[in-house]
């Protein structure tokens, strides 16, 4: 069997999109392996916006051949769509702070082939000894400090590394720096954060010691798009843990941490598998 290819697809909702996609396929002999979608419906308060994955065998055929076919039926329904190879790694730049333990996490998981990622560059706004505690083995890393005066060129800096290395996905692991506007708008959909909490929650400095405070009985993270509203960007995974009177606010920092790490990896898998699709302020996520 040939590399399975991966199609992700958006338009407004109407009827026969799924029989014409499906039919394109079978007229061009590829196989469906898995096949997902999802109706916005207009009327519940939705976008009225149709979603679709669909994974195939290509039977021979080229992308290319496919993607140049397929061109004329997503524009008769003003599609936005992507045709990729399945399991592709995408080039992949890790941001990180002080704190490691997610870019600890994300590196263990690519190296053991969890991940379809390929780190292409580590930066951090510290320099490497007091930024990373392991061994990142070839990959570049990238010192950039950030003050309130170097932050316009420091984040060209950021954006001239996207380009020279052709990345397709920047991951915020815990970097402590928010970005501008400007560069919100310039990684808008491939831009992922990790925030400290089940969102809404506390903002600002010591999250934890905060909740601790406030005798809260769930903590939590949440992965999500960069947007220029801090922390409000379209939400990829979330999950939590229960909590007793009994934790101090470090078994809620130790706790948080593996939140942190297990939520920013799950939504980095899904985003490299083609799984999350905007819809506003809102994703799809086809989960599998």
């Amino acid at each position: 069997m040939a590399q399975p290819l991966v199609l992700t697809l958006a338009c407004t909702d109407r009827p026969g999109i799924t029989a014409r996609v499906t039919g394109f396929l079978f007229e061009r002999r590829c196989n469906i392996l898995d096949a997902q979608q999802f109706n916005d419906r207009g009327e519940a308060g939705g976008s009225d916006r149709f979603f679709m994955r669909v994974v195939f065998d290509p039977d021979g055929s080229t992308r290319e051949a496919l993607r140049a076919d397929f061109s004329a039926l997503a524009g008769e329904f003003g599609m936005e769509w992507k045709m990729a190879r399945e399991g592709r790694p995408r080039r992949t730049i890790i941001m990180v702070s002080k704190f490691d333990h997610c870019l600890v996490d994300l590196l263990y998981r690519w190296r053991t082939g969890e991940l379809a990622i390929d780190p292409v560059a580590i930066v951090s706004n510290h320099p490497r000894e007091s930024a990373i505690r392991i061994d990142i083995g070839d990959i570049p890393f990238q010192h950039i400090p950030v003050t309130p005066e170097t932050k316009p060129a420091a984040e060209a800096q950021v954006r001239a590394l996207a380009d020279a290395t052709d990345a397709e996905l920047i991951v915020l692991a815990r970097y402590m720096q928010v970005f501008s506007n400007d560069l919100s708008a310039h990684f808008a959909g491939r831009a992922i954060n990790i925030h400290h909490s089940f969102l809404p929650g506390f903002k600002g400095a010591r999250p934890y010691h905060q909740a601790h405070a406030r005798g809260v009985k769930i903590i939590g993270a949440t992965a999500h798009f960069v947007t220029a509203d801090l922390d409000e960007g379209p939400i990829i995974h979330q999950d939590v843990e229960r909590i007793t009177h009994a934790d101090s606010p470090e078994d809620l920092v130790r706790k948080g941490r593996d939140i942190e790490r297990r939520v920013l990896a799950e939504a980095v898998r899904l985003f490299a598998a083609e799984r999350v699709l905007m819809n506003g302020n809102r994703t799809v996520v086809f989960r599998g």
